[in-house]
């Protein structure tokens, strides 16, 4: 079990490594399809990551039917960690997937295209990443054509295939189905975790017309049920840390094309998730995963604050409900 400090496990500066070489093939559809997890990171009573914890945590979510994790991102917190701190959270998902045959994806990436090679850059030294996570740019709010470029430079000289991240309430960067069409058209670019919050038309093309090899990956928790509906491959959670079985079934309901189990499914854990993002992503999980006895604390980093109690409530709420739906 790994110990509860990040110390030992800081790596070298990313900065100085030599130029990459071309990103390593795809991972076939298979690999992206299923449920992946993004990982919470836990923090003990002193501030410092909870490595025990969160090892904890990843051997839970697959033993209940996820197919991989996903750390290090906006679950993860990873903005408010540092590189020792992200660094060491990623050592234990490389070493529970590797020990669990898990597909692991790794939040990375920035608002520049230089920070972002670097970020990239240093999951190399994980053979286990099978994809980076990757954000379309925030803040910067680079032109359709900006995107683009970025992604097709990062495409170049990434060591593992990208999965665009698209959160466009976030970044600020709406982006429409042409645009993230020809993203997914680019060598390297394996999938995108939508997240436009909501099923708009855009999606609706999007999934009408793949390019050969691009998987759509759910990533607005309340949404998910829709999306996987309209042929989304899987789905990238953060509700599925809690009843995780439920949300491997819905996955493999719509793949299988049970409609009217994966219907009555997927309404039951919309409201769950609903319960879960009622506060920033991921106070409320926090609080219910610490309620559980899960984590050792419920605390998450400034700016963000802990969840109120009622909403602690809601969700745990929600989780009795779903005892008592069949199937």
């Amino acid at each position: 079990m790994a110990q509860n400090t990040t110390q030992d496990t800081a790596r070298s500066d990313t900065s100085t490594l030599p130029a990459l070489p071309p990103s390593s093939p795809l991972p076939g559809l298979h690999a992206l399809a299923g449920l992946h997890v993004p990982l919470v990171t836990p923090f003990d009573a002193s501030g410092a990551v909870a490595l025990d914890a969160l090892e904890s945590l990843a051997h839970e979510v697959l033993s209940a039917g996820a197919t991989g994790l996903s750390p290090l991102g906006t679950t993860g917190e990873a903005a408010s960690l540092d590189a020792a701190e992200r660094d060491a959270v990623t050592e234990v998902c490389a070493r529970v997937c590797r020990e669990r045959g898990a597909f692991l994806s790794v939040g990375a990436g920035g608002s520049s295209t230089r920070a972002s090679e670097v970020a990239l850059a240093g999951l190399r030294r994980w053979p286990e990443v099978g994809a980076a996570v990757v954000p379309v740019p925030s803040f910067v709010r680079p032109s359709a054509a900006g995107v683009l470029a970025h992604f097709e430079r990062l495409a170049e000289v990434a060591p593992v295939p990208l999965i665009v991240y698209h959160i466009p309430y976030r970044t600020g960067q709406p982006l429409d189905a042409g645009a993230l069409r020809a993203l997914g058209a680019l060598p390297g670019v394996a999938g995108v975790k939508y997240a436009a919050g909501g099923i708009d038309q855009d999606a609706v093309e999007l999934l009408g017309d793949l390019p050969d090899g691009f998987t759509v990956l759910a990533g607005d928790d309340a949404f998910a049920s829709p999306l996987l509906a309209l042929g989304a491959g899987g789905a990238i959670l953060a509700s599925a840390h809690l009843a995780t079985e439920r949300f491997a079934a819905l996955v493999r309901a719509w793949r299988s094309a049970d409609v009217s189990g994966a219907r009555a499914l997927g309404h039951a854990l919309a409201r769950l998730s609903v319960a879960v993002f009622a506060e920033p992503n991921p106070v409320v999980l926090k609080g219910v995963l610490h309620a559980q006895g899960r984590i050792p604390t419920p605390d998450v980093r400034l700016p963000l604050l802990p969840a109120g109690a009622a909403s602690v409530r809601e969700t745990l709420r929600r989780l009795e409900e779903l005892e008592g739906l069949e199937g």
